[in-house]
């Protein structure tokens, strides 16, 4: 099995701004318990207790994306009994985007880019990132990724779902996968309906993929019974061939164990589909080159 979406973070080698900020809630609670190191060891033994063999890093909003993705890089190689791939942060409306987009590509675990559009309405409202979304130089970005075979993780709000696809749909050969299923934050009957209204405009996209990650984000008692619309959803917009599982771990450790986490899903999701969520498509995306042995 493939955990497609976790990270790790050493406070002492690379600088985490917001994860070291002093007493401000963030949009996914308190980060108070997970204001510490979180180490590949630490991962691989929470993991693989489980049955994963690989995962996926995502970058995490360090000072300085590259210093970050070198970092990562360098924990690859120093642990290859672990297969990991990263996914970099690339400012792809800036400037410096080729040469930074040259620089990743020197670094063989980096398979994709992720810069994030939308967290929650309140921290959106203040770091305008939902603009990019209209950005001439953002859209070269995605085509330039899009040329250089890079996938591209995409992490938004549902109500910016309906522009994502327009977007989207102009790069057919850009694997774009949805983190955290398109972020259902609000958690009522009424939220949901308009969160799988509102997902459907991007699962229409065949070369749009979703993680099952980030459940606990927005509601810490979460469990089973509370997710299982968002999951069957999922599952019945994608179809188990682009949907994959993701850890989101430490962030989600502030609302479940890894265990009870993995518990919960396994039971939601019909296990004639185990093999695609838990492994296939994040092989086939993020690296093809993993066997199940």
């Amino acid at each position: 099995m493939i955990d497609a979406h976790h990270h790790l973070w050493d406070l002492n080698a690379v600088d985490y701004p917001w994860l070291m900020e002093k007493g401000k809630k963030r949009f996914f609670g308190d980060p108070t318990p997970i204001q510490r190191n979180y180490l590949i060891d630490e991962h691989i033994k929470l993991a693989a207790a489980l049955g994963f063999k690989a995962s996926v890093h995502i970058q995490v909003g360090a000072a300085d994306g590259l210093e970050e993705a070198k970092w990562v890089n360098k924990i690859v190689s120093e642990n290859q009994a672990w297969p990991m791939a990263q996914v970099a942060f690339c400012d792809l409306s800036g400037d410096q985007r080729e040469i930074h987009l040259d620089e990743l590509q020197k670094l063989s675990s980096v398979v994709g880019v992720r810069q994030i559009i939308g967290r929650s309405p309140a921290e959106d409202s203040s770091s305008k990132t939902n603009e990019l979304l209209t950005s001439d130089s953002f859209m070269k970005g995605l085509q330039s990724i899009s040329d250089r075979g890079l996938s591209f993780d995409l992490q938004i709000i549902p109500e910016l779902s309906e522009t994502c696809a327009a977007v989207f749909s102009q790069f057919p050969n850009l694997q774009v996968i949805l983190c955290h299923a398109g972020s259902p934050y609000n958690r009522t009957e009424e939220g949901i309906t308009s969160w799988s209204s509102d997902l459907n405009h991007l699962s229409k996209l065949s070369n749009v993929s979703c993680k099952l990650s980030g459940l606990g984000m927005f509601d810490h008692n979460w469990t089973q019974a509370t997710v299982a619309p968002i999951v069957t959803t999922v599952m019945e917009q994608f179809g188990s061939a682009r949907v994959m599982f993701g850890s989101n771990f430490p962030v989600d450790s502030l609302s479940s164990s890894f265990k009870a986490l993995f518990e919960r899903l396994t039971s939601i999701v019909d296990e004639k589909y185990f093999e695609d969520v838990f492994f296939k498509t994040a092989q086939r995306i993020y690296f093809p080159n993993f066997s199940s042995g």
